[in-house]
């Protein structure tokens, strides 16, 4: 073979590339050339996984990258415009030291020169020349630029400028030819240039695609990553469909003047050998105290921190393992020692200890981490591994090298702070974030080219919807599990072209964002060993995502910043503010039977992990007695497991014996009445049923989890009967019979796939406890400091407020004297936070909170205003503190604030000017008594109407404080809807809603907004806004439902919708109506009672004429206590049950006799 493409466009060229890399290593390979190179332009996003999938395929992997070099210095913005902001320039890395360098100068683009893109200049280009081979580019290379625009002389200067910086034989001049006429001109200006400069050619294909035909798919990509669609005409476009991988055939017929340029490239291709090491293992070093090293440090944190978690007996004995707690722990610091991370436990302790002293919460432990007795001692974990069986060989297995993993979280608001100081100590350019692709997945990818093709939006919206919500679902998947959606592909020719064009781009990544949690720290600065580039925010970022950087063997770690610490450290700050008490979370009582009874209520809004309405359910169900039943709990709420559920909860509710397939069993499987939960219980039926050791238990785990049928198989022979050369016993030498032992290992295979860590559970089980108890024992507290975690999220606030609500919670106003910046206490009661009010910044809150505590409190409005004149409180701050009702505790009301505060502020103004340029007002002359005739007064228009009141209050806050419209019909609202609107918010944790589409829902609540839209045919359709007691909800209503009840679908009436859900990806429920019935049109029935009949007998007459006069829909029931009768009054007898009626009654025959219920019938 005598070519090699040497300028390609992967995947990973974002904007422009659909050239899938396993695919176009596969496409090189069939068309026998032996070497393929990747040049994505400014970016080495895919170099490592295009060099492994070469070395799979037996392909030389040329690494290299087409750079935009700036006109002059990479510094410089804006000198020149459009086209000539950069020129492109190819560069390949010829060896190490040149890919040590390519990385360098791809880096730089993003950290030094970004403008529009990442750019370079030659002054990089010639400290880093070293190992570089560069070819001059496409047509918007700097060489081929000059020669378009006639300019042949400063061509063949900036020519020689390249080759004078790599060096002689390290620079190309390269020949395209995609039909295009410039490229022809170009040409024959390069092959003169050649002639006279004595610089060598080279011929390349400008590569974005892999295939001839995907040329259609790829010109959708450019349409959906600029916005366009097909059909528009000014947009970017690929013309004359040649930017495929070409053969050596299509190459040397396009080019049969320059044979010997063709030829050039796999010279240069063979020139190029890139070693890439994977696995070893590049740990910062830790710097430890004089007269230590490493490992003698290690010892000694971990035997200090033994003596705190265990007592002075370091020999008593470590659980059931047979091992004391000294010989356990030495076990693990062997393992550690020998594999390596002395140095990674030290720097893990070392910020977590960081953290500890500076007061930010830690999060108990998460992953596998918690199994360690390491982790414990050095308080890197918060779980005793021994008290709860947890394994250190499903953390760090000897017998499988591998990074250990330890994932942390830090307090939600403070979390920067470590990363900050990480940075500090080991320098802030060894530390750097990780970069996250997303991808055009299944349904997203056929939305898109759904909108590109310019396809109506419900069309396309209802194929989406046929794809399953699977994890990692594909379309060819869906296409085989789903009927209906297979039928339409084979018939239907419009479906065939959508679903085949979103196959060909379906997984190519879309865009790049930073991974939430995730940062590396390196041994020398980043860019020397990985590519960096810049995310959105301007941080500096890696260019390989989290699974390459460990196979890199670099070392990273995930900071998360989990909101419910936040919660806890909030909570206990407010309890020793109101009730003088401090709690050490981590010390309280873990086996506190109240804490567990109210868990078992099913009321666990708030509660970490448990506070889904399926988990709710559960928890009433499970009825948890200790934290084992809440670690099972999260370890089985999950789709799989979710099947065991009620074997568990049968198992622990009944009285009798659970019987085991064998004795050995029982230890294992005891704590989770018979049934196999947890990842580690399967690695100990493994070991204490099979006989093999720990470390090769966790290693059939893994196979089982990643369901490597090849390798379970083999394990099952060793199971059950043994391996004498592999050192394993087996079951039959247990005195386990054949069929017992294959039945235990098909119950661990259908398991395992599901199982659960149970270290990483009971991480969390913790931190649900904890949640529980503050929430139990300090309820005000706990549901100010959980609001304040939400303040943000009107919804959710909304939602609490219910909950506050139902556990007799009272909410008030945010207030100028008694309110903070979150969420605060008052008595029994949650004061609402000033933060929360629009429009009002944190730093003037802070202001008015520091001045209030300086200098007292705030006595009217005036006062308020005149102290606040000089701490940029505007106008729509001070509106906005009288709508939310934070003066109220001043004299006045929120009205005569209303009328008067605008005249205060520029009286005040007024007189500062006055002030400064020397003048007295009146307001100085005057003496004191006198003063208050010269005060503004405030006007006498008494107070707003309480539907004005809660109407501010909402614009305000985004919530309803004071009361709710809807408050004197909750009783009604309750018994009608199926569905708060609530369910139909996506959940931050998983993504999802509630409802599920296409189900049936009846929700309740006034109309907050309405949107009138005309259709093709000329006929209104509306857009509503329901809000309810918690939130609101979008229903569409079409012409035909529209047109019925267009007079009951006026802005703020109360109405009923039932009607069909509709769901979309990444957003929040809708409702498409059927029915809706207005709040009013629910009939009531009036019940009337008398205490005998003797009395009936007396008063039915006169009663009779009393009803006579009100005339309505509602039916009337008399009721005689002695007697038990009831009697229903005949339908000309029904009346108006309004509360005038209600009154009228209630004065003639007792309040007591007189009740008004709303009579609900359930579609």
């Amino acid at each position: 073979m005598a070519f090699t493409h040497l300028h390609v466009h992967t995947e990973y060229s974002l904007l422009d590339g659909s050239n899938k890399i396993k695919e176009y290593v596969k496409r090189v390979k069939e068309l026998g050339m032996d070497s393929a190179a990747i040049t994505d332009h400014g970016v080495m996003y895919g170099v490592i996984d295009f060099y492994k999938a070469c070395k799979a395929e037996g392909i030389r992997p040329v690494i290299g990258c087409e750079v935009y070099v700036a006109p002059n210095s990479r510094f410089d913005k804006e000198l020149t415009g459009g086209d000539d902001r950069y020129y492109h320039l190819v560069l390949l890395a010829e060896n190490n030291i040149g890919y040590s360098n390519l990385t360098k100068i791809v880096s730089r683009g993003f950290t030094e020169g970004y403008y529009y893109k990442p750019r370079v200049d030659m002054e990089l280009l010639n400290e880093f020349h070293e190992g570089i081979i560069a070819l001059s580019a496409c047509l918007a290379g700097e060489v081929q630029r000059y020669i378009q625009k006639g300019l042949y002389d400063e061509a063949k200067k900036a020519a020689l400028k390249y080759r004078d910086c790599f060096g002689y034989g390290n620079y190309f001049l390269e020949l395209q030819d995609h039909g295009l006429p410039e490229q022809k001109m170009v040409n024959t200006a390069l092959l003169q240039m050649s002639k006279e400069l004595n610089i060598p050619l080279v011929a390349t294909n400008d590569v974005h695609y892999t295939y001839a035909d995907d040329v259609k798919p790829h010109d959708i990509l450019l349409c959906i990553q600029t916005g366009k669609k097909l059909a528009d005409e000014d947009r970017m476009r690929y013309e004359g469909g040649q930017y495929y991988v070409k053969s050596e055939e299509e190459m040397k017929g396009l080019f049969p003047y320059a044979w010997e340029a063709v030829e050039n490239t796999q010279r240069i291709a063979e020139r190029c050998n890139v070693d890439i090491e994977f696995g070893v293992t590049k740990l910062p070093h830790f710097e430890v105290p004089k007269g230590y090293d490493s490992w003698t440090y290690l010892n000694k944190l971990c035997y200090d921190g033994l003596k705190e978690r265990y007592g002075e007996d370091e020999n008593a004995p470590a659980g059931d393992t047979g091992l004391t707690l000294k010989e356990r722990l030495d076990y693990e610091l062997n393992v550690i020692k020998t594999m390596g991370y002395v140095d990674y436990f030290l720097i893990v302790w070392d910020f977590i200890n960081y953290a500890k002293q500076n007061g930010i919460m830690v999060g108990p432990g998460r992953g596998s981490a918690a199994g360690s007795i390491v982790s414990y001692t050095l308080k890197i974990t918060n779980i005793d591994p021994i008290k709860y069986n947890l394994l250190f060989e499903r953390f760090l297995n000897p017998e499988r090298v591998s990074m250990p993993d330890i994932d942390i979280d830090f307090c939600f608001e403070r979390r920067q702070e470590v990363i900050d100081y990480v940075s500090r100590k080991y320098g802030s350019e060894k530390v750097v974030q990780i970069v996250t692709f997303g991808t055009l997945a299944a349904k997203g990818v056929i939305r898109d080219v759904g909108r590109v093709m310019d396809l109506p939006y419900a069309y396309v919206d209802s194929l989406a919807k046929m794809i399953p919500n699977e994890l990692n679902i594909t379309i060819d998947r869906a296409l085989q599990i789903n009927p209906e959606l297979r039928k339409m592909y084979e018939t239907d020719e419009q479906v065939k072209e959508l679903i085949d064009m979103s196959k060909r781009l379906e997984g190519l990544p879309r865009h790049t964002s930073m991974h939430a949690a995730g940062v590396v720290i390196c041994s020398r600065p980043a860019e020397e060993l990985v590519p960096l580039s810049r995310g959105a925010d301007g941080s500096i970022t890696t260019q390989f995502t989290m699974t390459t950087i460990e196979e890199l063997g670099l070392l990273k770690m995930d900071f998360l910043g989990l909101r419910t610490l936040t919660v806890i450290r909030d909570a206990v700050k407010l309890i020793e503010k109101s009730k003088g008490i401090h709690i050490d979370i981590d010390n309280i009582d873990y086996d506190d039977k109240k804490v567990f009874a109210s868990l078992s209520t099913g009321k666990t809004d708030g509660v970490f992990q448990l506070e889904s309405g399926g988990m709710k359910n559960f928890m009433k169900e499970l009825k948890p007695e200790n934290l084992e039943d809440i670690i099972a709990g999260i370890s089985l709420y999950r789709p799989g497991p979710m099947d065991f559920i009620p074997k568990y909860i049968k198992g622990k509710s009944s009285t009798g014996p659970i019987t085991y397939a064998c004795p050995q069993l029982e230890p294992i499987l005891a704590p989770t009445y018979g049934c196999i939960v947890y990842q580690e219980q399967v690695m100990q039926i493994v070991r204490d049923l099979g006989g093999y050791t720990l470390g090769r238990s966790d290693l059939v785990r893994r196979a089982m989890s990643k369901k490597k049928q090849a390798v379970m198989e083999k394990e099952r022979a060793n199971f059950i009967y043994g391996n004498e050369e592999e050192g394993v016993p087996g079951c039959k030498a247990n005195g386990i019979s054949e069929e017992v032992a294959s039945r235990i290992y098909d119950d661990m295979m259908d398991f395992a796939k599901y199982a659960f860590n149970k270290s990483h559970a009971a991480c969390y089980a913790v931190v649900a406890y904890q949640t529980a108890y503050l929430k139990y024992y300090y309820p005000v507290e706990f549901m100010a400091a959980l609001m304040t975690s939400v303040i943000d999220n009107p919804g959710k606030v909304a939602e609490y407020i219910m909950v506050c609500r139902s556990m007799g919670i009272s909410i008030l106003p945010p207030d100028i004297n008694q309110g903070e910046s979150g969420f605060s206490v008052k008595d029994k009661s949650i004061r609402y936070a000033l933060t929360a009010i629009k429009s009002v910044g944190r730093p003037v809150i802070e202001a008015v909170v520091e001045e209030r505590r300086q200098r007292g409190e705030f006595t009217n409005l005036k006062d308020f205003i005149t102290r606040m004149a000089d701490k940029d409180v505007n106008k729509k701050a001070i509106e906005n503190f009288i709508k939310a009702g934070a003066f109220d505790s001043l004299p006045g009301t929120r009205k005569q604030f209303m009328s008067a505060y605008v005249q205060i502020m520029d009286h005040i103004i007024h007189d500062r000017k006055n002030n400064m340029a020397g003048q007295m007002s009146l307001f100085d002359i005057v003496d004191e008594s006198q003063k208050e005739d010269f005060d503004v007064k405030l006007p006498d228009v008494g107070e707003y109407s309480k539907e004005m009141l809660l109407a501010f209050e909402k614009e305000v806050l985004g919530v309803y404080i004071s009361g709710h419209p809807l408050e004197e019909q909750e009783e009604l609202w309750k018994k009608v809807i199926t569905n708060t609107t609530a369910d139909f918010m996506l959940d931050e944790e998983t993504g999802a809603t509630i409802v599920r589409d296409n189900a049936t829902a009846v929700i309740g609540g006034l109309i907050s907004d309405k949107k009138i839209k005309y259709t093709k045919n000329d006929k209104i359709m509306a857009f509503l806004q329901i809000e309810d007691l918690v939130g609101t909800v979008e229903v569409i209503v079409f012409p035909k439902d529209y047109e019925k009840n267009s007079g009951k679908l006026l802005e703020d009436n109360k109405v009923f919708v039932r009607g069909r859900v509709s769901l979309e990806e990444d957003r929040d429920g809708k409702l498409i109506c059927e029915k809706i019935t207005a709040f009013d049109e629910i009939p009531k029935k009036l019940w009337i009672k008398f205490p005998t009949m003797e009395d009936y007998e007396k008063k039915i007459e006169e009663l009779l004429q009393d009803l006579a006069e009100s005339d309505g829909n509602d039916s009337v029931i008399l009721y005689i206590e002695d007697k038990k009768v009831m009697k229903k009054l005949p339908p000309n007898r029904n009346v108006n049950a309004d509360e005038s009626l209600n009154v009228k009654l209630s004065e003639k025959y007792g309040k007591e006799n007189i009740k008004i219920v709303w009579d609900v019938k359930k579609d």
